[in-house]
């Protein structure tokens, strides 16, 4: 399985190679760029691409999926053309990389600033933000692997309440657009509002929302770019977290990820975040030990 992201490096590469003239000589807006894959490819390969061809005077056209608009807020004209993201739509081998790759040397590749778009005046509190960024999904047509349990977060708001306002955030499956797994129900949204009532979720703020956000992508991206710290799991809960720069702290049991160092390369420069790559529980409490918390 894993040599076929090889190849795919290498035929996306190739693929290129016809475009040079257009992109680097004659530089006449004419790129349409088009995905319907999943949420972490999107921010990690295909955004950056569009935002490089926007940048560099190419770009047309963008097309996505529902609630995609503001993700591509540079686009001249994005479109929402798909209701569901599909595994089939990851294998896009008109952009200079697919899901996962041994050479993240991306000439065509442009970090999109979306900490200084959505940054505001509304989501500031006493205390500063830290993002507890959770995902309970069936993983490779599987049970869940990769999330924080109810343990877990217990931990995580008793060890970090006194110093952060603490937002929590599980999109639920209506929230969405639907892609190759499912979304399952922790059950532990009212055990936290009737066990850590100061922590506030995400949900909850959204029903107000107090900053006009037209999707809940929308304003994910609002709320997120107001935080510089961040818990996340893998997948595009983490890719989220990290385009806001300051710190993300990743849970990751396995992944092609792991082989390809997709952490600690791609993910961090997509906002030149810090990445601390955890493969346990207890490497996550190591990881909160060391960085998210005051040195005395």
């Amino acid at each position: 399985m894993i040599r076929y992201f090889y190849r795919d490096t290498y035929y996306c590469k190739l693929i290129q190679l016809k475009y040079v003239f257009r992109d680097y000589v004659f530089k006449k807006k004419y790129k349409v760029v088009s995905f319907s894959g999943e949420f972490a490819p999107e921010f990690l390969f295909v955004i950056p691409f569009a935002y490089w061809h926007y940048k560099n005077g190419t770009l047309l056209r963008t097309e996505g999926a529902k609630y995609t608009n503001e993700m591509y807020f540079f686009s001249p004209d994005h479109r929402e053309v798909y209701e569901v993201r599909t595994n089939e739509g990851n294998y896009n081998y008109e952009t200079p990389r697919i899901l996962y790759s041994h050479d993240y040397d991306m000439s065509k590749w442009e970090r999109v600033p979306y900490k200084a778009q959505f940054k505001n005046d509304v989501y500031v509190y006493d205390k500063p933000i830290l993002i507890v960024a959770n995902r309970y999904n069936t993983e490779w047509e599987g049970p869940p692997i990769s999330f924080f349990s109810i343990p877990m977060l217990q931990y995580i708001f008793e060890t970090l309440g006194k110093h952060y306002q603490i937002i929590y955030n599980r999109p639920r499956a209506n929230q969405i657009v639907s892609d190759t797994s499912d979304v399952i129900d922790l059950n532990e949204y009212d055990w936290i509002r009737e066990n850590f009532p100061e922590v506030l979720l995400v949900e909850d703020l959204y029903k107000e929302n107090r900053i006009g956000a037209n999707n809940f992508n929308h304003f994910q991206m609002c709320v997120y770019a107001n935080a510089d710290h961040f818990l996340s799991i893998h997948g595009g809960t983490s890719a989220l977290a990290c385009l806001f720069e300051g710190e993300n702290i990743i849970y990751s049991a396995k992944g092609p990820e792991h082989h390809f160092g997709c952490f600690n390369s791609v993910y961090e420069a997509m906002a030149g975040t810090k990445v601390y790559l955890a493969k346990t529980e207890e490497q996550v409490k190591n990881y909160i030990a060391q960085h998210y918390l005051p040195k005395t």
